[in-house]
């Protein structure tokens, strides 16, 4: 039978492949060198983070834990050194991405890394949202520097949602900008594996994957699912957009990212974080987690 990239397992040839893994502290990163520890021995990881402290459980169970920081470039490329295959988990400093991404992948080159793998957005390379252009611009970046890289292109984060529902409860009402647009959700534990699957399998060089969840959502589904559940009438209240932006300010949320939210909705009422190729099902090997279940985990927090 014919190996696919989807399911090939990772095997260990001349000697260990070590896997490095940026930003690795966060929610996304952290749940990715989980997934590598089922598959891989510790010392096959590594990890590149700003402040090695925050890593130290990682440590103590055997990974190499190294300090790195995005605008430190010679950091980078002593915490690249010797990787095969490196996670470049995008960072989160909106507006600064495309500089510290530039050195990110100056150091993979230097460092002679075999497979870049960037954790990107939805169709990057079309969307019309603000947040796609840094990631097009890396993207580009990777091409350019000729080391062979996987994109990620991760979708929507159903906790994007069920993380704050607090409010929603509180006030009977979930707001936003996004109208009827479906938006394929998926957790961030289906984008993590998605991540472990390409790092540990093999045959995925130069690939582009669209990754969203098996079933799109509107926020009216949202609202309805967290109705079902708690036991309270919850509306999906649609605002314009300088209305929702008001909100979210009122809510202590800084005013440029406010201005970022507000753009993802209005894309997502054009289907801008719509997507059906299923790429993230094949990845994983499983469907992605349904509504139902993230929704359930987050009122049970």
């Amino acid at each position: 039978m014919e190996t696919s990239p989807f399911n090939a397992v990772h095997t260990v040839g001349d000697g260990p492949i070590m896997i490095l893994v940026t930003g690795a502290t966060g929610k996304l990163g952290r749940l990715v060198v989980e997934g590598l520890l089922k598959k891989l021995p510790a010392q096959q990881i590594a990890l590149a983070v700003r402040n090695p402290e925050k890593a130290a459980d990682f440590a103590a169970r055997g990974i190499q834990v190294r300090r790195a920081d995005y605008s430190k470039p010679d950091t980078l490329e002593s915490a690249f050194a010797g990787a095969e295959k490196v996670l470049l988990i995008s960072s989160n400093e909106v507006g600064q991405r495309l500089a510290q991404h530039r050195a990110a992948v100056a150091a993979a080159k230097k460092a002679g890394v075999r497979l870049l793998a960037y954790t990107s957005i939805l169709h990057a390379d079309t969307s019309g949202l603000a947040l796609a252009a840094e990631h097009k611009g890396t993207e580009q970046l990777i091409r350019d520097s000729g080391i062979p890289f996987v994109f990620l292109r991760n979708g929507w984060y159903t906790e994007n949602y069920t993380e704050n529902l607090a409010p929603a409860l509180a006030h009977g009402a979930i707001v936003g900008s996004s109208g009827e647009g479906r938006i394929a959700v998926a957790t961030r534990a289906d984008y993590a594996a998605a991540a472990v699957a390409v790092l540990t399998g093999t045959g995925h060089e130069n690939k582009v994957y669209e990754l969203g969840g098996d079933t799109a959502l509107t926020l009216t589904d949202l609202a309805a699912e967290v109705s079902r559940q708690s036991g309270k009438t919850i509306v999906y209240k649609n605002l314009p957009p300088d209305q929702y932006q008001g909100v979210l300010t009122q809510a202590g949320v800084p005013g440029p990212f406010a201005e970022v939210l507000v753009d993802s909705d209005l894309g997502a009422a054009r289907g801008e974080l719509n997507d059906s190729s299923g790429d993230l099902r094949r990845l994983i090997g499983r469907p992605t987690t349904p509504l139902a279940n993230a929704v359930s985990a987050a009122l049970q927090r």
